[in-house]
């Protein structure tokens, strides 16, 4: 993992924002995992940085409260033996939390009525079953 990390559209991370930690992990591995530092820790300082626009900035910081620790966001992976596969899935999943969390609101549905002719039918069907039922009543007194 080199270079810039994109977000959506033409918005992406500085490499130099990036802070890469690795660790052993308890994945699989063997007693390779024992040797070898393949998990990844991957955070961000999502309060500090000028690389997205203010406007993407302020809704990640909201969207993503519940994960932030004093404004960084850490993103871990360990499932793969390779370091080199966990630090793309690690870049995956910042990518697309950021990108979910920066993305705009939905549009607000638009309430649609009935249309009458629906209603109607409706109606006309449970009349027609109820006369059903009641002519199956009248023929056993």
């Amino acid at each position: 993992m080199s270079g810039a990390l994109p977000i959506r559209g033409s918005v992406s991370l500085p490499e130099t924002e990036l802070v890469w930690r690795f660790s052993r992990s308890s994945g699989p591995g063997g007693q390779h995992v024992n040797t070898s530092d393949s998990q990844v820790e991957l955070r961000f300082d999502l309060a500090a940085t000028r690389a997205l626009p203010p406007v993407w900035k302020e809704r990640a910081l909201e969207r993503l409260a519940g994960r932030l620790h004093d404004g960084v966001l850490t993103v871990r992976s360990s499932e793969h033996r390779s370091q080199w596969r966990n630090r793309e899935t690690a870049a995956a999943r910042l990518a697309s939390l950021l990108a979910q969390a920066t993305a705009p609101p939905p549009k607000a549905r638009r309430p649609t009525r009935i249309p009458r002719g629906v209603n109607e039918r409706r109606l006309q069907a449970k009349k027609r079953r109820g006369d059903v039922k009641r002519g199956r009543a009248t023929g056993w007194d």
